[in-house]
């Protein structure tokens, strides 16, 4: 890879990885486009690590809550509602680090493909229009049972096909569920951290078991890009998605869907 893919896919990753537009289907689509190789599943790993930086740091306060909650859940001092929290986000994690044991390796072969991320980007953006259009929006993350956690974590394991979009993807199933959007879009972002650190860990394992040469240092790069692009990302979109909604996300989806089928043609 030269330089400047791997700064253009970080960036890339942390722009998209929470909003609602889908980064790995960017980042497949983006090497088509440029006529780059495609940079594998290695790197795509190791900018969304970068992403998971960025959402612990920002939401430092909940990850700590979160933290005390699993402690509390063991016995140790923490509220009932940072149990039931922490309780909710691990049980929501189980489906997508299911679906990805079972299936990762299969969806690598066989469907990082264009034409996959077209459809999922066009069905996803309906979807997600019409959850913002109808949703009642009249419950806090504080109203989240075991059972919605569940519901979304469903839709995360979704999100392992390219196109889909994590953050999308189950804001678009908080809102269905009822949620406002600054609280679907917080819970979204809190459930991805567990699944992107179980991921990272697991290729991070294969790496140091494979014989194959890694490029550290540009995967370090690509990290430490995509960490600061998340960041200023999850800012802009917590500040306004209140106040936008997310059809913008959907149209832009569909749009994009097009531009590839015509790029394609």
């Amino acid at each position: 890879m030269t330089w400047l893919q791997i700064i253009v896919l970080a960036v890339i990753q942390g722009l998209t990885e929470f909003l609602p537009i889908s980064s790995s289907g960017h980042l497949v689509l983006m090497p088509n486009l440029a006529g780059w190789a495609d940079q594998g599943l290695v790197f795509d790993v190791a900018v969304h690590f970068g992403s998971l930086i960025a959402v612990c740091v920002f939401f430092r306060e909940d990850i700590a809550g979160l933290l005390r909650g699993g402690m509390g859940l063991l016995g140790g001092q923490s509220t009932e509602l940072e149990r039931r929290m922490a309780l909710g986000i691990g049980l929501g994690t189980v489906p997508a680090a299911v679906a990805g044991l079972l299936f990762a390796g299969w969806i690598e072969a066989n469907l990082r493909d264009p034409l996959v991320v077209v459809t999922t980007l066009a069905a996803y953006g309906v979807l997600m229009a019409v959850a913002d259009r109808y949703g009642r929006r009249a419950r806090i993350i504080a109203d989240i049972k075991l059972g919605d956690a569940m519901i979304i974590g469903c839709a995360q394991a979704l999100a392992l096909i390219p196109g889909t979009s994590r953050s999308g993807v189950t804001i678009t199933a908080g809102l269905a569920l009822g949620l406002q959007r600054r609280d679907a879009a917080r819970f979204s972002f809190l459930l991805s951290a567990p699944v992107i650190l179980l991921a990272s860990g697991y290729e991070f394992i294969g790496m140091l078991l494979s014989e194959d040469t890694i490029s550290w240092g540009q995967l370090a790069v690509g990290a430490a890009i995509s960490a600061v692009v998340a960041y200023l990302s999850i800012d802009f979109f917590m500040r306004f998605v209140n106040r936008i909604g997310l059809l913008p996300f959907a149209i832009y989806r569909l749009l994009l869907a097009g531009l590839i089928l015509y790029a394609l043609a």
